[in-house]
């Protein structure tokens, strides 16, 4: 990655994607279901997804196809290689691996996080975020990780019951450790909860002597088509984390505000560059979707009009 940069987290991999039975991508013929992606080589590809694709005709309408899952129990590599490539090709310097809905058996989660772990780094030599609900479905990814090709990430650590054991986890495993401002038993209403909830895990970080350079913070940005002030709690909390602890990552789940509205693209868009005004280094997006060529260009260029860029050199030699 080319330094100053913003490092960028591929969210793609996820279990919980789906698509809906009715989409123009999914092609019926001869009783078998078949969703058509582009691949890599620009060709067009097919999944099949005919073993979720429902038998009666009235429960389209309200189907959803994981298919991330389903290219995962079928074992299709060239399906996972397109979600994962397509990711490093656009930009992608981490790449989000969660596996949840795979499995409701925590033990059968396990074995998929054990699986997939080792396919996905045979693929790319970027860093994993390992990202569970459950801290022993991220150990078990953690158990099978292969650090000579690179550092893994933990997502994340937050004040419910159970998940500060990844604290000490991240430093077993010397991994990068996420953390997001998730409560105890509620999500933050303001800013100055954010902030607070993301304070007493760096005081648990600190006490695990977890590097600063390691840590990165989450103040959760919600969808800002339930509720207008969302976006704004996140970017206060962003500068005021940014202000206390300079040394830290600071990211978000960016394309979580624009969930339910049209033209999301652009909202991600308008977010983002937002989001590195206020201090994030880090941004959390579909690659794909959001170039992150537009927010790596912005950035470069804000610095060196905040003079945070010592005669432009880093603008300069981007531009080489």
């Amino acid at each position: 990655m080319q330094e100053n940069a913003l490092q960028i987290i591929g969210e793609n991999f996820n279990a919980t994607r789906r698509i809906k039975a009715t989409s123009p991508r999914i092609l019926v013929d001869d009783g078998k279901a078949m969703l058509k992606y582009r691949n890599l080589a620009g060709d067009d590809a097919f999944l099949d997804v005919s073993s979720v694709y429902p038998e009666d005709p009235k429960e389209l309408r309200k189907t959803q196809i994981t298919h991330i899952a389903q290219a995962m129990r079928i074992k299709d590599m060239d399906y996972i290689s397109w979600i994962v490539m397509a990711q490093v090709e656009a930009g992608a310097t981490i790449i989000d691996v969660c596996i949840d809905e795979i499995a409701v058996d925590p033990n059968e989660r396990h074995e998929w996080m054990k699986w997939i772990i080792p396919v996905v780094q045979g693929m790319t030599d970027l860093p994993l975020a390992i990202d569970s609900s459950d801290s022993k479905t991220i150990e078990a990814g953690l158990s099978v990780y292969d650090t000579t090709k690179s550092r893994p990430a933990i997502n994340s650590v937050n004040l419910e019951d159970g998940r500060q054991d990844l604290i000490p986890m991240a430093r077993e495993f010397n991994a990068m450790l996420f953390a997001n401002a998730s409560g105890r038993e509620t999500m933050p209403n303001n800013a100055e909860e954010r902030v607070e909830n993301l304070k007493q895990i760096m005081k648990m970080m600190d006490d695990d002597d977890i590097p600063m350079k390691d840590r990165f913070l989450d103040p959760l940005a919600f969808p800002v088509g339930a509720g207008g002030d969302f976006a704004k709690h996140y970017l206060d909390a962003v500068r005021m984390i940014h202000e206390e602890f300079p040394d830290v990552h600071i990211f978000g789940g960016h394309s979580n505000t624009s969930f339910g509205l049209p033209q999301r693209k652009v909202i991600n868009e308008a977010f983002c560059i937002l989001a590195v005004i206020a201090g994030c280094d880090t941004l959390m997006i579909d690659p794909i979707l959001n170039s992150p060529s537009i927010f790596n260009q912005f950035h470069l260029a804000n610095e060196a009009l905040m003079g945070r860029d010592e005669m432009c050199m880093n603008y300069i030699m981007a531009h080489r």
